[in-house]
């Protein structure tokens, strides 16, 4: 799937936004992937998880026994994607504002896990979710994402297999540009939630 393709699929669900967003990163940004509209419709998540796990599987020479997502925004093309590779899907969450495995979720020393997001913008809920998986034993050998909004800059700490990348400037609170001072900020993501 090219760029453009997956970029479609945003527009087409209603998912490319315009406007002041506060990012989950804290930074400010003029574009917002909402991708909760694309992961509302089956289909689409279908086909965009379809050709992720096509990539993955093209790239990764060591294939993962299991996929582990972060919560919220990851569950969804977490278990599409261990569906498409016909894994097990389990994902982590906030408990007392550190990500760890709750719900009967294990991993073993064994387990070589692919770890699954949405979109990557500066790479620390990614770091966060790879650190308690680290703690678990299990090994983490990449993770995977639908769009990297770093433009390949994101730092997880393991090979990133982004979909597509789309950089999209983000800026600190204090140092915004003239037309985003202008515009109210809103947050949509969901960092913070407990």
């Amino acid at each position: 799937m090219t760029r453009e393709e997956v970029l479609a699929e945003f527009r087409a669900a209603g998912a490319l936004l315009e406007g002041h967003f506060i990012l989950s990163s804290g930074l400010r940004s003029a574009v917002f992937l909402q991708k909760a509209r694309v992961f509302s419709e089956p289909e689409r998540t279908e086909r965009l998880c379809k050709a992720l796990a096509t990539k993955v599987r093209a790239e990764l020479g060591d294939a993962p026994t299991v996929i582990v997502s972060p919560a919220v925004g990851g569950i969804v093309p977490g278990y599409e994607m261990a569906r498409q590779m016909g894994l097990k899907g389990l994902y982590v969450e906030r408990e007392n504002g550190e990500f760890t495995l709750r719900r009967g979720f294990e991993l073993t020393k064994d387990d070589k896990v692919l770890v699954v997001e949405d979109i990557v913008s500066t790479g620390l809920s990614s770091r966060e979710c790879i650190e308690a998986i680290n703690k678990t034993g299990a090994t983490v050998i990449a993770e995977a994402c639908l769009v990297d909004r770093s433009g390949g800059e994101a730092d997880v700490g393991v090979p990133l297999i982004a979909l597509t990348e789309y950089k999209v400037p983000a800026y600190p609170a204090d140092q915004l540009p003239p037309e985003l001072e202008a515009i109210p900020a809103i947050k949509p993501g969901s960092r913070g939630l407990a």
